[in-house]
């Protein structure tokens, strides 16, 4: 396993990280997870030495959270914890985001809702202290706290010993400078993958000049990059692959675009040994700026297959041609 530092913090992360948000379960994610399964899988993470492992409160209302510190007791130091905070439930402070599971989600950077986040994660993640602290999403209009205040707030935190670095999530450019005028902000999370390209266009660049490290989610696509998700996969009312305007990859006939992409790939597949998963994550993790890739995981099965990615090292021309073709695959037609 390779490891490198979140920004100029002196928190060294494996550059696979294990994404935790489908071990929250719920209806989004078609069907259950088994807890037991999930602390399973997280430790078998920590024996590979994958020791990021990146959560959030509003994965499963806590659930997440509990579970990787389920996982973690008596192997503390064995982890690099990465949790969030911004997205509030408990009353209407903040903007109102989403409904989700018949809970009305606020975005909120608010100093006393941050301050109540962190004591609950501290209290669900069994831990005394957080090793990366990220904004989940900025705030926003009507209640748009500003980022002095929600920076000035998560410092203190830091010098009080409860977090070790701050990040930030789902930012534009102009918010993560705005950010990083502001306070020392070592990583920045955000959504991209072989097909949803536009971090190249600015973020990655960026924080590539700044020394800011970069935690990429979605990069298999929900799955959709394995090659596991056919034509005849039927998806249960509610599932975020359901939502094919947020991603209209999963329209059928942009489905059957990509899978017959893939299928273009058993030479490559064939050459490294490899799996198309394994083949789509080490190509994620060789972009320029891409320093930290999470992969979601839900069992110790998709565990292993996704370290078979940690080593494997794309020869140039084969990354010039994977980029080639998902160039040529164009646009998802609209929902």
């Amino acid at each position: 396993m390779k490891y490198k530092p979140l920004g100029a913090s002196d928190v060294s992360a494996s550059v696979l990280g294990l994404g935790a948000w489908v071990l929250g379960g719920g209806a989004v994610w078609g069907k259950d997870t088994d807890d037991r399964e999930s602390v399973k899988t997280i430790q078998a993470a920590l024996d590979e030495g994958m020791n990021l492992i990146d959560t959030a409160p509003a994965y499963g209302w806590g659930r997440s959270e509990r579970v990787v510190g389920e996982a973690i007791r008596g192997r503390r130091d064995k982890a690099v914890v990465a949790t969030k905070c911004g997205l509030w439930w408990a009353d209407d402070r903040g903007s109102f985001f989403t409904e989700l599971d018949g809970k009305r989600l606020y975005r909120s950077l608010r100093p006393d809702t941050i301050e109540i986040e962190v004591e609950n994660s501290l209290r669900r993640l069994r831990t005394d202290y957080i090793d990366l602290y990220q904004t989940h999403w900025p705030s926003c209009p009507p209640e748009a706290t500003p980022v002095p205040d929600t920076m000035a707030c998560l410092l203190k935190l830091r010098d009080q010993g409860k977090l070790r670095a701050i990040g930030v999530s789902n930012v534009s450019l102009a918010e993560l400078r705005e950010n990083l005028e502001c306070g020392p902000v070592v990583s920045d999370q955000f959504r991209y993958s072989m097909l949803h390209r536009q971090p190249e266009q600015d973020i990655l660049p960026f924080c590539a000049q700044h020394n800011v490290a970069t935690l990429t989610y979605m990069s298999l696509e929900q799955g959709l990059l394995t090659g596991k998700v056919g034509m005849d996969r039927q998806f249960s009312a509610g599932e975020f692959r359901t939502n094919t305007a947020w991603n209209p990859w999963y329209l059928p006939a942009n489905r059957r675009k990509v899978l017959d992409l893939l299928g273009r790939w058993k030479t490559l597949t064939d050459k490294y040994h490899c799996t198309l998963a394994q083949l789509v994550i080490a190509w994620t993790a060789a972009q320029t700026g891409v320093t930290h890739v999470l992969c979601g995981t839900r069992n110790p099965a998709q565990l292993r297959e996704n370290l078979g990615a940690a080593d494997l090292a794309l020869e140039p021309d084969d990354l010039a041609r994977i980029r080639h073709d998902v160039v040529a695959l164009g646009e998802p037609a609209p929902a």
